[in-house]
């Protein structure tokens, strides 16, 4: 039978109260080991380091929505012009003289046979009075002459009255006879000379005339070439003198005369229909159609000379403006006169089987903004653009956004 163990000491079960011992039994506490503060700095620099980069913005391209018309779609040429009146004048007097009165000024209507301006004409009036005055002349002329003749068929009754009765001689009816054939003569040439006195009349009535400046036709007075003063002549041929006294247009006939090369001119035709637009004013758009093609070619320039005429008409068109031709396949519809929100295809992007973009603020610059996914409707293609709709012309947005990029994520515009 074996013995049972030994009892171990109490002495051997005290706790060991030496620090020394207890490093040397249990090792180093862990917050003191250099291994678990490193892994502590690697989570604190990572987090750091998204923390970091999710309030960094996200460069990107920025763009704008443009405003686009439809008729882009349907033009097939496009040229550029100036607006012409086909019914202009420069209006001179065809008399000479000093400019007396003026009674226009620029941009003022006036209407055809209107006085706008007159010369001195105190020696005119004076050689048409003057011929009045021999008009009554000869008229009283011819009065007194058919006096005489009345008095001459008197004489010639007595006479042959007198020579039936055997009284008088047959030689003094023939006085008498002849006296009445010159009274008869007589006449006719006061008769002849009151129409050359009424022809030198209206010699002197034209001449008259001639001193007022009369409007052509109804239209615009454009410029004001001469003043109160001036001396004109009909040519202008003088030193010192000036022909034109105003210039004027009929606004009922304005046209835009664009040039078109000759290589093009095959896809224009008379009545094709077009959209003109003028630099003065870009919204302005108004219909037009092609009158006529002058067929004559400018070989310094290989164009043609195309005339669109407005059938729309505005009061701020005149003569002069620069101005743009869209020529069209067809004409436009009423919906498709005006502007509509259209944007570059790269700014689309597709998400979850829908369409959006992303809107960024445009109040803040060039600062960061948050990137707002708005989505739209997409439409037809015009020209290199995409028509949309649910965000409006003049509104920035991103082109070409990451495929990471989500809604709401900072942004900022992407440096060249």
């Amino acid at each position: 039978m074996n013995k049972p163990d030994s009892p171990t000491p109490l002495t051997q079960l005290l706790i060991d109260r030496d620090p020394a011992a207890v490093n040397l039994r249990r090792g180093r506490p862990w917050w003191k080991s250099r291994w678990t503060w490193a892994a502590a700095a690697l989570v604190l620099a990572t987090s750091g380091w998204v923390l970091l980069q999710r309030g960094r913005p996200v460069p990107v391209e920025l763009g704008t929505v443009a405003a686009v018309y439809p008729s882009l779609a349907v033009a097939v040429l496009s040229a550029t012009g100036h607006v012409s009146a086909a019914t202009h004048a420069s209006v001179s007097s065809k008399g000479t003289g000093r400019l007396e009165w003026l009674g226009v000024q620029e941009g003022q209507p006036v209407h055809k046979d209107q006085v706008i301006a007159r010369l001195e004409n105190r020696d005119v009036k004076a050689q048409r009075d003057q011929a009045a005055a021999s008009v009554e002349a000869a008229k009283a002329n011819l009065a007194q002459g058919q006096a005489e003749l009345v008095d001459a068929d008197l004489a010639l009754k007595r006479t042959r009255d007198l020579a039936q009765r055997n009284f008088i001689s047959s030689s003094e009816v023939d006085s008498a006879v002849a006296r009445r054939d010159k009274a008869v003569a007589a006449i006719a040439s006061l008769r002849a000379q009151i129409g050359v006195a009424e022809a030198n009349l209206r010699a002197a009535e034209v001449s008259v005339e001639q001193t007022l400046i009369l409007a052509p036709f109804n239209g615009v007075v454009l410029t004001k070439n001469a003043n109160v003063g001036d001396i004109l002549t009909p040519f202008s041929a003088a030193s010192g003198t000036t022909g034109a006294v105003v210039t004027m247009a009929d606004m009922s006939t304005l046209e835009v005369e664009a040039d078109v090369s000759e290589s093009s001119i095959a896809q224009i035709s008379v009545g094709q229909p077009a959209e003109i637009q003028l630099d003065a004013f870009p919204e302005l758009r108004l219909a037009g159609r092609v009158s006529r093609i002058v067929p004559d070619v400018d070989r310094s320039k290989a164009t043609l000379l195309v005339k669109v005429h407005f059938d729309e008409t505005d009061p701020r068109v005149l003569p002069d403006m620069s101005s743009k031709v869209a020529f069209l396949s067809r004409r436009l519809e009423s919906s498709e006169r005006s502007a509509v929100a259209a944007v570059r295809p790269e700014a689309i992007v597709t998400r979850g089987g829908k369409s959006y973009v992303f809107v960024v603020p445009a109040d803040k610059g060039e600062a960061p903004a948050r990137a707002a996914m708005t989505e739209v409707r997409v439409g037809s293609r015009i020209g290199d653009l995409v028509r949309v709709e649910g965000v409006a012309a003049g509104t920035r947005i991103v082109i070409r956004a990451p495929d990471s990029l989500a809604d709401g994520a900072l942004v900022a515009a992407q440096k060249a």
